[in-house]
């Protein structure tokens, strides 16, 4: 297959039907419609379409400047869109903040170490929890569920986020997010310069969150490392998905990784 026959983007196949369904629920947990977004007279997302199913781990792969951190942040709200709609948990939510979207079970972990050097590492992961209006104890709950997620922070609570090193500060990123307990996670360059060792944390946490039943999208620069994690993949270029596929049939042809990052 060459990359110009996959440009038709094959629409990905559930991977999570089997699963029962309770009333309420919907299968799809993000829908995203022909986005497009805009700077100024520079559009860097072309009306980008993809679906991503209850509990799936999927993955944006693709070049730096192929637009995938602008459609993530469009995706939460922190970018207007210049057209399209994205729905989550069956409900439009293109008009909604950010905040309102993470009230709602999206959160965001955005990519360059997304800390606050001044806080500490306790005041960087409450922070999580400042859209959630229940009980303290809720909220410490969280807390202790994320340490020991990452235990490493446990002592380091007190110190400030800016003195942890990068991987430590990936830790508190993530773990800043799931204090708002969302139900789909999305991480913005998940591993990029990061020490093999803590990749390996970050690896270990997420399995565990997946087998909670978190659903996840995620950007990785690495092939392999999106392949391990990922259910699906969808490649981006120039703002556009040009290839879309599940992991088995992307190991399953290992030409059409190469040709289609290569470029042909």
């Amino acid at each position: 297959m060459t990359v110009a026959a996959t440009r038709t983007r094959r629409r990905l196949r559930p991977l999570r039907a089997d699963q029962p369904r309770t009333p309420g629920h919907h299968d799809t947990v993000l829908d995203v419609r022909d986005v497009a977004v805009r700077f100024g007279s520079l559009q860097v997302v072309f009306d980008v379409s993809f679906q991503v199913t209850d509990g799936a781990r999927v993955a944006l792969l693709g070049t730096n400047g192929a637009g995938k951190s602008t459609l993530l942040r469009a995706v939460a709200g922190l970018v207007p869109l210049a057209g399209g709609r994205v729905e989550l948990f069956g409900e439009d939510v293109t008009g909604l903040r950010g905040s309102e979207r993470a009230r709602r079970g999206m959160t965001l972990v955005e990519g360059g170490r997304a800390t606050f050097p001044s806080l500490s590492v306790l005041e960087s992961l409450e922070l999580g929890a400042h859209t959630f209006s229940g009980p303290r104890r809720v909220v410490d709950e969280r807390l202790e569920d994320v340490l020991t997620l990452f235990p490493q922070l446990k002592p380091r609570l007190r110190q400030a986020a800016g003195t942890l090193s990068g991987g430590e500060q990936q830790m508190v990123a993530i773990g800043r997010s799931l204090m708002a307990a969302p139900r789909l996670l999305m991480i913005d360059e998940l591993t990029l310069g990061l020490a093999p060792v803590v990749m390996g944390e970050i690896l270990r946490v997420l399995e565990e969150l997946a087998a909670r039943g978190t659903t996840m999208v995620i950007i990785e620069q690495s092939v392999n490392m999106a392949l391990h994690l990922a259910d699906e993949v969808h490649f981006m270029e120039k703002g556009q998905i040009i290839l879309s596929a599940t992991t088995p049939e992307l190991i399953a042809d290992p030409d059409l990784v190469r040709s289609t990052m290569l470029g042909g």
